[in-house]
């Protein structure tokens, strides 16, 4: 069904879509295209949920992971190449993410696993983790620019190459780490423990043989549920946009709403796993996807910069580095080793609300 619907917009979009577009027209397809990525969503989520129980932690989440940022980043690079100007396109979507994901996301997860279980366990070590990347990335791609030289939140061209490449290699590395030589970080440990213990020799534990074909034919399902989302997204900005100018909304609105609609799958899966009492899979999600965001966002952005030599903008304005560092701050004390609760969701989903509330009101 949802090949069928990027089919008909494919064919027919350019023309309803084309300004001025009629308010009732603008409805029906907003309908249509929501519904579409909300079927294809619980789509991915089931595929997801299959490669999960088969290849184990953090495997699963990474497939999901890396596949919707990765696509993500290539629609942010198409945008750049495109014969508009968009120089805060990167700094923008990154940001948008970060709120999302780590105060909106993060917060209903808590939110509703805390009501459920009244506190849940996770594993602290790989919640620490993602944070000292969230910092570090995060710091590097958006906080450091308003301080260099260039005073207008740009790098240099040295240092776009320097800064772009340190991030591919942290990231590569921290990939590398968390797949082999600290997997067990990423592992929701037993009840009553937030950490796994080291294991310092004594007999291996064999894994089950996995079902090679199978994890190839859901991955490409799963693969094949996402693009519809991807592919639609161009004329559901269409259809925002129209609605936003037409209620005098905030520009900046477009990009939050595509940002949420374009994580709904891996939104649905991290809420799904607080709900079963797997939180730290939940945070392998949420934490994750930022840190995968930060880390192909910010090189694939600074490369195109070079190579087109258009102007890229990855400084955040004064009030976002306030959320910034707010976020990363209250995320730390949310998974300093405590078991987590309710309070904390309440505290990220205040966050987001004053994310929101300055989205509206500068």
């Amino acid at each position: 069904m949802a090949w069928g619907v990027v089919v008909v917009f494919m064919l027919g979009g350019p023309t309803w879509l084309h300004a001025p577009i009629d308010a009732v027209v603008a409805v029906i397809c907003f309908v249509v295209i929501f519904a579409t990525i909300l079927v294809a969503a619980f789509g991915v989520v089931h595929e997801a949920d299959y490669l999960a129980h088969r290849l184990g932690e953090p495997y699963g989440t990474l497939i999901l992971t890396l596949s919707i940022v990765s696509i993500e980043v290539i629609l942010i690079a198409a945008v750049l190449l495109g014969p508009g100007e968009n120089p805060t396109i990167g700094r923008d979507s990154i940001f948008a993410v970060m709120m999302i994901i780590l105060n909106l996301v993060m917060g209903i997860c808590l939110l509703l696993g805390g009501r459920r279980f009244g506190e849940q366990e996770y594993n602290s070590q790989g919640a620490l983790a993602y944070i000292s990347m969230t910092l570090l990335l995060g710091g590097i791609g958006l906080i450091l620019p308003n301080t260099l030289s260039s005073g207008d939140g740009t790098f240099l061209p040295a240092q776009a190459v320097a800064f772009a490449l340190l991030t591919i290699v942290l990231y590569a590395a921290f990939l590398l780490m968390q797949t082999r030589a600290y997997r067990r970080y990423f592992i929701q440990p037993d009840l009553g423990s937030l950490t796994i213990p080291l294991d310092n020799g004594g007999t291996p534990t064999e894994r089950a043989p996995v079902d090679r074909r199978g994890v190839v034919i859901h991955s490409v399902l799963l693969v094949a549920l996402m693009l519809p989302i991807v592919l639609l997204a161009h004329d559901l900005a269409l259809v925002i946009d129209f609605g936003i100018a037409a209620v005098g909304a905030p520009l900046a609105l477009g990009g939050v709403l595509i940002a949420i609609i374009f994580f709904t799958p891996e939104s649905i899966t991290a809420i799904k796993a607080a709900l079963d009492n797997q939180l730290q899979r939940s945070i392998n999600l949420c934490l994750g996807a930022f840190v995968s965001t930060v880390g192909l966002t910010v090189p694939a952005v600074l490369i195109v910069g070079l190579l087109t030599g258009k102007r890229v903008v990855m400084g955040v304005t004064p009030s976002e580095t306030v959320l910034l560092l707010l976020t990363v701050g209250l995320t730390t004390l949310t998974f300093l080793g405590q078991r987590a609760s309710a309070l904390q969701g309440t505290l990220h989903l205040t966050l987001f609300a004053v994310f929101g509330v300055l989205l509206f009101v500068t």
